[in-house]
């Protein structure tokens, strides 16, 4: 297993080199957002593609990454297209812009930093494809695909629901807070969490090894989501634009969905 996970990785670093050339070439890194999701498909379907006999918990755990990844990657997909550079990336590649260094420093810090994670986040995926051999699903893999599905659920609405809001021009400026939204700040990063945490327990049925290897997917993700780049790097930006960000974070859990506190 451990030389077809060096292959993934192989696979992955030529993705990211190539897109990197196409990001250079339209100066512009911030599609990256919309690899993550769909490199994840990727690396999934290559993992696949390297069993030679693939049962039910397999084909599972496949089809749960992938269908994760194509949904993600489209909605980012369409939103970079929508407003072009993220502000993000422009203001990390600012300087090196200015120095003449976009090229190296959209390699290092953007595409194989990207890479890595993409590889390590996903191996639940990669690991439960390439560990289950013929197995059919058993409990701990049908408990997983559950999981899943309630995290598919949490990031589509929730992006749904966000999409509609900005649609709508009567509502800049203003804070969602109703749907999704008033029960989690981040319902689609909640749903993120689940999903993934759904697909390491369709691994874990594999065995201890393949649940050990893995865990560190999901795990870092969440850690992510919650503690780094995700809520907050986003809660800070939004405290400043939005007035009445600092209320809605009083009132509405993080995270983990819950009722709103009172007055």
């Amino acid at each position: 297993m451990l030389t077809m996970l060096g292959f993934d990785l192989a696979m992955v670093l030529a993705m990211m080199v190539l897109l990197w050339l196409v990001a250079v070439k339209i100066d512009d890194v911030s599609f990256i957002d919309a690899v993550w999701g769909a490199g994840m498909s990727a690396v999934t379907l290559f993992a696949w593609w390297q069993t030679d006999f693939a049962g039910g918990r397999a084909a599972l755990i496949a089809v749960m990454a992938i269908l994760w990844g194509l949904r993600l990657g489209f909605y980012l997909f369409v939103r970079w297209r929508g407003h072009g550079e993220d502000p993000r990336y422009a203001k990390m590649l600012r300087k090196a812009r200015e120095e003449g260094r976009f090229a190296r420093e959209a390699l290092t810090r953007v595409f194989l930093m990207q890479a890595l994670l993409l590889f390590f986040t996903s191996l639940p995926a990669q690991a439960g494809v390439l560990g289950s051999g013929t197995a059919f699903a058993g409990p701990l893999a049908h408990a997983g695909a559950a999981l899943w599905l309630l995290g598919m659920t949490f990031e589509t609405v929730g992006d749904w629901q966000l999409t509609r809001f900005r649609a709508d021009p009567s509502n800049k400026g203003k804070v969602l807070d109703s749907g999704l939204w008033r029960y989690t700040r981040h319902p689609n990063y909640f749903g993120d969490a689940c999903a993934w945490w759904g697909i390491w327990l369709a691994a874990a049925e594999c065995g201890w090894q393949v649940a050990t290897l893995s865990v560190i997917g999901p795990v870092f993700l969440t850690y992510t989501l919650t503690r780094w780049s995700g809520k907050p790097l986003l809660e800070k930006g939004m405290a400043k634009t939005r007035p009445g960000y600092a209320e809605y974070i009083n009132r509405t859990s993080g995270f983990v969905p819950w009722f709103p506190k009172r007055g």
